[in-house]
């Protein structure tokens, strides 16, 4: 199915632009990521965040991270 552009929002065709972009540049450069590994420790954390935001729980504000920090 073909859309004609100015029958896109604004939102659609940045949406199209940008993913154009990604993959015209991930075919010029490759993909940057392909040869990490990921480890059984980062692979398990994951897993747990992947989980708990299941559950509903989430992190921590980032108000208390900033001031834990002390990047204020």
């Amino acid at each position: 199915m073909a859309t004609r552009v100015a029958q896109m929002t604004a939102d659609e065709l940045k949406e199209i632009i940008g993913t154009t972009v990604e993959q015209k540049l991930i075919e010029l450069f490759g993909d940057p990521d392909e040869v990490l590994v990921m480890t059984k420790t980062l692979r398990n954390r994951l897993l747990r965040q992947k989980k708990a935001v299941a559950k509903g729980e989430r992190g921590e504000l980032l108000d208390v991270v900033v001031t834990r920090l002390g990047l204020v």
